[in-house]
């Protein structure tokens, strides 16, 4: 394990320098280090914003290089600047390529004229799909292994950005499309009967690569190859989901290079931005995100404070506790159970009801 951590490089992304999840991975990374004998300084760099917590960190612990992020690139939309750039580049992808059909998408969704505007007329699409209330879901089937993963990015680009509690005018309008998916055709296997048989709360979007692959196809029977059967796969789940009036959108690509993927994850940025435009929302906030953080950080101090009220000797209740510290009884009791599986000095006393655990020091805590 040495010699292969020996050879790792870590690259830790945060913008603000202060996301938990971020920050603990990097300290448990940097304790196996250590336990390694290594130093983890000469194994890491950060992307992060300038002047950050994490900046500071890399900064004053002398990191390989520390890569700047501006304060106004988003989470979900970080994948054109070095967040997105520096993994790729690395792994030996074309960045250039990918940017530059970036680019080229971004000039193309510029375009007044919407029957031109590939960008615009997708958010059309959803809109109409889910009565401009999200309605239906959207399911994603890419039929090419290197796209296995893009239904999962655009869960946090869809639903992060469209899923809005208010809108500009500050209304209540509950707003957003749920976004799931996986790899046609052999994934497709877990939900297709539903999405053709079952209920109609969904539209499809099929993403087609024309080039099966770059070296030599290998016929699997008399003239036909594996890429020739995908390409039937998909036209034939379409053809299927047409016939039970189930509606859908084609998307097709020339290829799975860089420069296509770059204009494919452009397309979609666009389209979700004009989306939030046709249903008065900011697709660029993430208040829903920002509160789940705050209670999470709150129950970390409830977790202190039920540790504290914890003594040697006859234990006490979750409701007990709770009252003593004025907080909800089932927020302590899960606090409580949780201490008791990853604290060795925490001892529990099963009652007749969980509601009758008892909790305590164990008589060997120091």
């Amino acid at each position: 394990m040495s010699d292969e951590l020996a050879q790792t490089l870590v690259v830790v992304v945060s913008k603000s320098g202060g996301t938990k999840e971020t920050r603990n991975g990097m300290l448990e990374a940097e304790v196996r280090f250590k336990e390694e004998g290594l130093q983890f300084n000469k194994h890491a760099v950060a992307v992060t914003g300038v002047g950050s917590d994490l900046d500071k960190y890399a900064e004053k612990n002398n990191w390989l290089a520390r890569f700047p992020m501006d304060d106004w690139i988003g989470g979900r939309t970080s994948v054109m600047s070095a967040v997105g750039l520096l993994p790729m580049a690395l792994q030996g992808l074309g960045i250039d390529d990918f940017l530059a059909g970036a680019a080229a998408m971004d000039e193309h969704t510029r375009t007044q004229d919407v029957t031109q505007n590939a960008a615009m007329l997708l958010a059309l699409m959803w809109y109409y799909a889910g009565n401009g209330k999200g309605d239906k879901d959207m399911v994603i089937l890419p039929y090419k292994d290197r796209l296995a993963l893009f239904a999962k990015y655009l869960q946090q680009l869809v639903m992060e950005s469209l899923g809005k509690e208010k809108d500009l005018d500050g209304k209540i309008v509950h707003q957003g499309i749920a976004v799931y998916g996986n790899k046609g055709s052999t994934d497709q296997h877990a939900y297709v009967q539903q999405l053709r048989d079952g209920v109609l709360n969904f539209f499809v979007t099929f993403i087609e690569v024309d080039k099966d692959r770059s070296n030599r196809d290998i016929e699997i029977e008399d003239g036909v190859t594996s890429g020739d059967y995908l390409h039937g796969f998909l036209r034939g789940t379409r053809s299927a989901l047409y016939e039970s009036g189930r509606e859908s959108i084609t998307m097709s690509i020339p290829e799975a290079n860089a420069f296509n993927i770059g204009a494919l994850i452009a397309l979609y940025e666009r389209a979700v931005g004009f989306y939030g435009s046709l249903v008065n929302i900011n697709a660029y906030d993430q208040p829903g995100v920002e509160a789940g953080k705050k209670a999470a950080t709150r129950l970390l101090e409830l977790q202190k404070q039920v540790r504290s009220k914890l003594a040697r000797g006859p234990g006490k209740t979750a409701e007990e506790i709770a009252r003593s510290i004025d907080a909800d009884p089932e927020d302590v009791f899960h606090a409580l159970r949780h201490l008791a599986n990853n604290d060795p000095h925490i001892r529990v006393s099963h009652g007749e009801e969980p509601a009758d655990d008892q909790f305590s020091l164990a008589d060997s805590d120091s």
